[in-house]
């Protein structure tokens, strides 16, 4: 019953903002998503407690078809719920001190987003899977559309068929693998059941991968996702960023590896070179950029690169590092693109090189400015130095050149980070940006939570690892049974 809650509130709640208005609004949506998350902390004590019965949900949906309703969580689809419910109220936040159209809308649109987010993590039928991943995705091209920069129709358009492409081959993937359960289901545990020979394997593998590979992104379906992050207003971009890609990474996880282990195990050489290409890509463009949005746009790009890879490198430490990392990016980028959005608010540019010497106005900004950069570039006691290092570990075990490459792409990382802040916030100021203001106090505490979850995390990440560790030993286990299979 927790999880079906965790489902039906933010929907419940979409609906209720919509009869208010401006302040009123925005106040029921923040209450809300607090709620949410103190649920999904309900949750995470409960499997903690082994009181699994709590968190699944099972009824036949359409009985005529197959169709269930059913919902549960293991420990990586609880770590993305956490991750979910933590940010989307960080978000909400964020746009509270600026005026914007039609904000009823815009808030019952980031919690349909929501609804849709949490329903792909915990869809334990595929059908339902493919509804709640079809819902996650329009409310954000509705955002992004209507409030996102000059060249938004263009822009949101071009993910819109990106996305729907891949949804349609998905759904062409689910429902041959329906056809093959006998009587038909969509049951994740019956399509896991399910012997396809290699050809079938590497088929469904090829429609299920086009899907994820779009969402997170890998290269080369990674053309809308610098235009997107850029032109899209920042709330659409922190909900893409901080959480929409997850769902990629994680239909790997869930729906791949399970259904088609075969497949996975030989596409897994080719995989990991486009995504090590990917995160090499990114690094080195995002060292060219002028415009502070759009180099943190491909400086993500360059991460879920490497998230990618720990996917595909399928070891424990690997797949550890992947799902961790998952939550570190989450927190880095929602608090990265803010402090970009804090800039622009003061500034009203985010050309790198028409700023500089902004903390000589903004010195506590500066502060968190600088906290949420270190997390970024890895730096030890942050928390993505423990992803990092899992996932350049579980990497290297599996190929030392590529791990090589990867690790080189860290460092780059960090020159084009710290010159990044560099080049805004320290030298002399320029005259127009002599009377600035410093951090407000609603910004400095929609930040905190993002800092607070940087040194956390690196300090004491133990707990999250735990939480997620049987359900990637399981992972394993499939896959060396599938590596059995293919080394006869």
């Amino acid at each position: 019953m927790i999880t079906a809650l965790l489902l039906y509130l933010p929907a419940f709640a979409a609906v209720l903002t919509l009869l208010f208005k401006k302040d009123l609004a925005k106040y029921i949506a923040l209450t809300f998503a607090l709620v949410e998350f103190v649920i999904s902390v309900f949750a995470a004590l409960a499997y903690s407690n082994g009181q699994f019965d709590q968190l699944s949900l099972d009824y036949y949906w359409v009985p005529s078809l197959g169709i269930s309703f059913k919902i549960g969580l293991d420990g990586i689809s609880l770590l993305l719920v956490l991750l979910t419910t933590f940010l989307v109220p960080i978000i909400i936040l964020s746009t509270f001190n600026k005026e914007n159209q039609y904000p009823s809308a815009l808030y019952a649109l980031v919690l349909a987003m929501q609804t849709g987010l949490l329903g792909v993590f915990v869809s334990l039928d595929a059908f339902l899977f493919y509804v709640f991943w079809e819902v996650a995705l329009i409310p954000v091209y509705f955002i992004a559309a209507l409030w996102g920069g000059a060249d938004k129709i263009r822009i949101t358009f071009k993910f819109f068929i990106y996305t729907i492409f891949g949804s349609f081959i998905m759904l062409l993937a689910i429902i041959y693998l329906y056809l093959k359960v006998p009587g038909g289901s969509f049951d994740h545990i019956l399509f896991s059941n399910i012997q396809l020979d290699p050809i079938e394997q590497a088929w469904v593998f090829a429609a299920f991968f086009i899907a994820f590979a779009i969402k997170v992104p890998i290269f080369p379906f990674h053309s809308w996702q610098s235009d997107t992050y850029t032109e899209s207003p920042t709330v659409a971009t922190m909900l893409l960023s901080g959480i929409m890609l997850k769902m990629g990474v994680f239909g790997f996880l869930r729906w791949v590896i399970p259904v088609v282990p075969f497949g996975f195990h030989q596409a897994v050489p080719y995989v990991i070179i486009l995504s090590v290409i990917g995160l090499l890509y990114g690094s080195i463009i995002a060292i060219t950029q002028k415009d502070a949005k759009r180099l943190v746009a491909f400086s993500s790009l360059s991460h879920v690169g490497l998230i990618a890879a720990g996917v595909f490198a399928a070891n424990l430490q690997s797949l550890q590092g992947s799902v961790i990392q998952m939550l570190n990016h989450g927190v880095n980028a929602v608090g990265l693109f803010f402090i970009l959005e804090i800039i622009y608010r003061r500034t009203k540019t985010r050309e790198i090189a028409s700023l500089g010497g902004l903390i000589n106005q903004a010195p506590i900004l500066s502060i968190f400015f600088v906290i949420i950069l270190l997390g970024n570039v890895a730096m030890p006691l942050t928390n993505s130095f423990v992803g990092e290092f899992l996932l350049l570990n579980g990497l290297f075990q599996y190929n030392k050149v590529l791990a090589a490459v990867a690790g080189i792409t860290v460092i780059i990382g960090a020159v084009y980070m710290l010159r990044l802040y560099k080049n805004i916030m320290l030298g002399e100021t320029k005259p127009a940006y002599a009377n600035i203001s410093d951090i407000s106090f609603l910004e400095g505490l929609t930040l905190a939570p993002i800092l607070a979850a940087i040194v956390i995390l690196g300090i004491y990440p133990d707990p999250f690892l735990q939480l997620s560790e049987p359900a990637v030993q399981s992972l394993i286990n499939t896959l060396n049974t599938a590596g059995a299979v293919v080394a006869q």
